[in-house]
């Protein structure tokens, strides 16, 4: 089952993500992220429950990090399981997107 919900944790806004992001569903995080950015001063992407993303998902991600940048607030892709990290990787996105083991490590970073 594909979730996708946002919780206040660790003095950021954490958005927790499940199941496989693909085009059926990928605006729901899309709209996620974005509403997590407009409400809190740091955010999280916890990607440790997905097993299977596409470029619709990824492209989320990226207009989520953009949006976070041009605000200056932390962002982080939190824990992402094997399948998300090898599309990242692939992808070579695993070094542009700040990636962090813990929801406290996002603000830790200072980005």
């Amino acid at each position: 089952m594909n979730t996708c919900k946002s919780e206040d944790a660790e003095g950021l806004r954490l958005v927790r993500v499940s199941g496989e992001v693909d085009m059926s569903w990928s605006q729901d995080l899309r709209r996620e992220i974005l509403d997590a950015l407009s409400k809190s001063p740091a955010v999280g992407v916890d990607l440790s429950n997905v097993s299977y993303m596409d470029s619709s998902g990824i492209a989320a991600l990226v207009e989520g990090f953009q949006q976070s940048r041009a605000a200056k607030k932390p962002f982080a892709l939190v824990a992402p399981s094997d399948a998300v990290r090898g599309v990242l990787e692939l992808a070579r996105l695993d070094r542009v997107f700040p990636i962090v083991d813990t929801a406290a490590a996002v603000t830790a970073r200072g980005d």
